[in-house]
């Protein structure tokens, strides 16, 4: 009988053994993991704020668009303003006496359309940054700029419209004249 025995502690024991050495290895793995996980976890912060950055520089740039769109809008309405003006003194002055009054005054409101175009240009592409800004972040403030700087581009293209409308009578009257 004691051989019995013998052989049931060294069993025991080895069972022991096996059981110790499997609890060690499950602890080293589920130390592997939870480092793992802290690495997981450090990686996601930087990138969540490296996209709160994002938003905040997008957002910036919606609303810079829309004030280039503005401003660029409101030049070419001054710029249609000033070619109607160069107009109306080109064909009040358009006479022989005056020709070349008149010519400059032409001259003038064709380079005020040229102007007025290069504003709408410009408000187009402002517009065009804002709308892809809107797409981006897809937030309603956002979509309100670009809206808004789409509406002052048809400002800019309206009134650039209307200063070749101008130059092109100031030219006329001055044709007419020369005729």
């Amino acid at each position: 009988m004691p051989e019995i025995k013998v052989c049931f502690n060294f069993s025991h024991n080895y069972l022991l053994s096996m059981e110790l050495s499997f609890e060690k290895k499950t602890m080293e793995r589920f130390e592997q993991l939870e480092a793992e996980l802290q690495t997981l976890k450090e990686g996601y912060l930087v990138v969540n704020k490296r996209y709160a950055e994002t938003l905040i520089s997008m957002k910036q740039l919606t609303s810079s668009s829309l004030e280039a769109a503005s401003r660029a809008a409101v030049a070419a309405e001054k710029s249609a303003q000033a070619a109607r003006n160069s107009a109306d003194a080109a064909i009040g002055a358009a006479n022989e006496k005056v020709l070349n009054a008149a010519m400059a005054a032409a001259e003038s409101a064709s380079l005020s359309a040229i102007a007025a175009a290069e504003a709408a240009a410009a408000s187009s592409a402002a517009a065009s940054a804002a709308a892809d800004a809107a797409l981006i972040q897809a937030d309603e403030t956002s979509a309100q700029a670009s809206a808004e700087a789409s509406k002052a581009t048809f400002r800019a293209t309206t009134a650039a419209a209307l200063a070749s409308q101008m130059s092109k009578h100031a030219s006329e009257a001055i044709e007419n004249v020369k005729k």
